[in-house]
């Protein structure tokens, strides 16, 4: 093996393991009562983060038939990258149930940035057909829009009419070019 390469796959090796370090740990460690409520109050101030940010979210929120809220989604990498979070599924306002979102990728990548992931299900059909999956992938079993906020800073209807849509906050505020295909939502037993 050349130097260059085993530089490359040393430093993607060191990136996927601190990705892996930084998902396992966390407030409530390994209580599982400890880790639901730290993951859903992280949830709440997701939410109240996104309804400050983007004008009409509150209205989109509240219409849809459930909400995913990943409040903190970690990318990491050096040419192989990984991206991890843990968030809740939200039906009428209330928390039903706990996943974890996760994403491979190979390309010209690397750092790491931490973000939030908000998957809004609009239709019962698209909820159901989520709620029965082993593990649900984006853009194979499902098509996710990302909402894209216009000049007024308003959410844009068009995106709106579609069945399953989604918002990615940075700390720098929605992101805009970003796609959630091939990211896979699965279940956690908590």
């Amino acid at each position: 093996m050349h130097k260059r390469e085993f530089i490359v796959m040393a430093a993607s090796v060191a990136g996927l393991s601190v990705m892996g370090a930084c998902t396992t740990t966390g407030p409530g460690g390994g209580d599982p009562a400890a880790r639901r409520t730290a993951i859903d109050g992280n949830a709440d101030a997701a939410l109240a983060r996104l309804y400050t940010q983007i004008s009409g979210s509150k209205e989109l929120v509240s219409s849809a038939r459930g909400v995913l809220v990943f409040p903190t989604v970690v990318s990491a990498g050096f040419i192989v990258g990984a991206s991890s979070g843990e968030g809740v599924m939200r039906e009428a306002g209330k928390t039903t149930a706990f996943y974890r979102m996760t994403e491979a990728s190979v390309g010209l990548l690397a750092g790491a940035q931490s973000q939030a992931v908000f998957v809004l299900f609009m239709t019962p059909q698209t909820l159901e057909h989520f709620k029965a999956s082993r593990g649900w992938t984006a853009g194979a079993d499902g098509s996710i829009a990302l909402i894209n906020v216009g000049a007024t800073a308003r959410i844009d209807t068009q995106t709106v009419q579609q069945p399953i849509v989604g918002f990615v906050l940075t700390n720098a505020g929605l992101m805009a070019n970003l796609s959630l295909n091939g990211n896979r939502f699965t279940r956690l037993d908590l």
